[in-house]
């Protein structure tokens, strides 16, 4: 769902919307945002499997999961490998999924289609599937404040019946950096229909989505503790859209929306810990792709289908707006440009550098000036995969689409 504090210049504000003026403003814009690109030749570092997934620790190690296929007399099945490598280079497997086994912990679907029961730790032998075949990839990976734990978000699907009907479900494996599996309340290691999750400041316990309206429409906050296990809920009754951490802290901005999706999403200031909140504000849309600035002073999303809003959350009505199309974004170390690729997750699109235009309060009755940007790539063209800027400002990841190598390159 987390980066230090940096110093931002958001400019002076000045009323958008209005004639001649405003056309010599979005002329400025323009001119703004048609720089060189920047252009990254050479990695500094290679990593050399096919990818699922990676995150990069504070101190510069990186956590890869790597696709492994395995294969039983019936079904071809996908168990991923989790990899840490330092920064020095020297890598090492701390889970092997080929031995990785998800039904020795409290998982039970019923083959005679009864409701799914858990149990701490304890089977219950009508439901026991510990002969089930299952298929995972690691989706997600992130690390605890302190890189001593890591956070695998696992995609699984589960064969139920002899007829090869499936059931999926996202979990996440909770394991320290040399692969040792932390039991939860001493039981399971293993958290259940949990999305996003993030441990807190303390590092000791966990906050994470549940989902409440399939698929992905609107989630609940949970929590559990390596201590007692499994917590309950957070913010109980209330239900989001989307939620970023903000670095560091223990706080969140979220998008919330009610049960029915009749009411307007609002953009939420949330204590984890405490479970106090405050509204920024009422949005006019919500489209996806909320992220926070590394000093949690701005946060950006997707107002609708084809535009981003950009807003200061100390000065909530100082906002501006970028035509980008879908995508997906990443702030810059600075807070001064957003690194966006043109295409959805996990499609290939071209990387580009693009600034982000003066933040400022829209006069009484006048629309918000949208930035029409210049798109420069940043690879002479090549498209990418996956990204992700390390938490130090210092490197820019990068998996290419074929193999899914991951490519470190610094920036500048």
């Amino acid at each position: 769902m987390m980066p230090s504090t940096i110093k931002v210049n958001l400019g002076a504000a000045a009323p958008f919307g209005f004639k001649g003026a405003g056309f010599l403003l979005l002329l400025t814009l323009l001119l703004s945002f048609s720089g060189a690109a920047q252009q990254l030749d050479k990695p500094v570092v290679t990593i050399d499997e096919e990818l699922t997934s990676f995150s990069i620790a504070p101190d510069g190690r990186i956590a890869f999961g790597v696709r492994r296929n395995v294969h039983n007399k019936k079904y071809d099945l996908q168990h991923d490998d989790i990899w840490i490598q330092d920064s020095g280079g020297k890598r090492r497997r701390i889970l092997e999924g080929s031995k990785f086994s998800i039904n020795k912990y409290a998982v039970f679907i019923n083959r005679d289609k009864k409701t799914v029961a858990r149990e701490k730790g304890k089977l219950d032998p009508e439901l026991d599937l510990s002969d089930a075949t299952f298929s995972y990839t690691v989706d997600s990976l992130r690390w605890s404040p302190n890189g001593r734990y890591l956070l695998a978000q696992l995609f699984t699907t589960f064969v139920v019946d002899e007829s090869g009907k499936t059931q999926d479900e996202f979990m996440t494996l909770v394991i320290d950096d040399s692969g040792k599996e932390i039991r939860l309340g001493g039981n399971d290691p293993l958290i259940h229909n949990a999305e996003d999750a993030v441990f807190l400041v303390d590092n000791a316990t966990i906050a994470y989505l549940t989902e409440v309206i399939k698929p992905g429409l609107l989630f609940s906050f949970k929590y559990s503790t390596i201590a007692n296990g499994t917590g309950g809920a957070l913010f109980e009754g209330r239900t989001f859209l989307s939620v970023a951490p903000i670095p560091k802290t223990n706080f969140a901005i979220a998008i919330e929306r009610d049960k029915t999706l009749s009411g307007p999403p609002r953009l939420q200031h949330l204590d984890l810990l405490a479970q106090d909140d405050s509204e920024i504000a009422t949005l006019d849309g919500y489209e996806g792709g909320l992220t926070v600035s590394p000093s949690g002073k701005l946060a950006a999303y997707y107002v609708d289908k084809e535009n981003i809003e950009v807003r200061d959350l100390t000065a909530p009505t100082r906002v501006a707006r970028i035509r980008l199309g879908p995508g997906a974004l990443e702030w810059s170390p600075d807070e001064k440009r957003l690194l966006f690729k043109r295409a959805p997750e996990r499609k290939t699109a071209e990387l580009c550098w693009i600034p982000i235009p003066p933040l400022a309060t829209p006069a009484a009755g006048n629309e918000i000036l949208v930035a029409q940007p210049d798109f420069n790539p940043i690879f002479h063209g090549s498209v990418t995969r996956d990204f992700a800027i390390s938490p130090d400002g210092r490197f820019l990841a990068v998996i290419f689409p074929g193999k899914r190598n991951l490519d470190l390159f610094p920036l500048q």
